[in-house]
């Protein structure tokens, strides 16, 4: 067949702060053991900002 394929990329970021606040944010941290430790670890290392 003839058709053309057109591959595009670098249009995977599509922001929206809800869904940055859901996935990264310091509440979604807390909720898990894992991301209790990623806090905990910035904390140490003292870092500004420990999430979103």
């Amino acid at each position: 067949s003839s058709q053309a394929r057109f591959v595009s990329y670098g249009r995977e970021y599509q922001p929206s702060q809800r869904v940055r606040k859901r996935r990264h944010g310091f509440l979604a941290r807390m909720k898990s053991r894992g991301g209790r430790k990623i806090i905990q670890n910035r904390l140490l290392k003292g870092r500004k900002y420990l999430s979103h």
